[in-house]
């Protein structure tokens, strides 16, 4: 299915850093993708598959959030990591990730934060997962496709020629990825993942989203309006 045209461009310049996508490897996951919708149900919808990539160029990147793998429930993965559309009630591990922000940028007030993270992608924060579809009821259902493939190459793309990001890593799948960056050049956050299976022991009072905006300013950017 082709890319929405108004996100071309920016879906370009991911083009022309990632030698994978250059292969047309992606066009590759897409049409095998395409092709299980016939037997299964998958999200999310075709056309936000790349979305992340699609609304933020690669020159854009700030700050990275890596998720796992979509929601895997009806309406509410949209191609952002851990985000859902306007008008969806946020999944429990979104919920935490607003406790967090509301403690540790708004003194403990958390204000009624839209699902929707476009706002913070629009900010130059990648919300991208390691695997970028799944079957309905089944986390983790495409985590053999070969997305990880890809998606490592975004991430050590961004470390070698992005300087000065924040990467935010949730959970023990994001926290391996550390291999592929230098902290010598970046800065890298790991905690435990929101859901509320862990966010007790160790993301709530982590502190990431006011550590991500003092390194941002340190190296004279912008701090994300989380």
């Amino acid at each position: 299915m082709p890319v929405k045209a108004e996100n071309q461009n920016h879906l370009d310049s991911w083009i022309e850093q990632v030698p994978l996508l250059q292969k047309g490897y992606h066009l590759r996951l897409l049409a095998k993708v395409e092709k299980l919708r016939r037997r299964e149900v998958i999200y999310p919808h075709q056309e936000n598959m790349l979305h992340a990539l699609e609304i933020l160029p690669f020159d854009a990147v700030r700050v990275m959030i890596l998720g796992q793998d979509p929601y895997h429930g009806p309406g509410q993965a949209h191609g952002l990591a851990f985000s859902v559309p306007e008008g969806t009630a946020p999944p429990p591990s979104l919920n935490n990730i607003f406790k967090e922000v509301g403690e540790d940028i708004y003194g403990g007030r958390t204000p009624a934060f839209s699902p929707d993270l476009t706002r913070w992608a629009r900010q130059g924060v990648l919300l991208l997962n390691t695997i970028l579809s799944v079957e309905a009821g089944k986390a983790g259902s495409h985590r053999h496709l070969g997305w990880q493939r890809l998606t490592d190459q975004i991430i050590a793309r961004l470390g070698e020629e992005r300087p000065h990001l924040a990467f935010l890593l949730w959970g023990k799948p994001a926290a391996s990825k550390k291999a592929l960056l230098d902290p010598a050049h970046h800065l890298i956050l790991e905690a435990p993942h929101p859901s509320p299976l862990s966010a007790f022991r160790g993301f709530f009072g982590c502190r990431h989203f006011s550590q991500a905006n003092a390194f941002l300013r340190k190296h004279g950017l912008s701090p994300i309006v989380w």
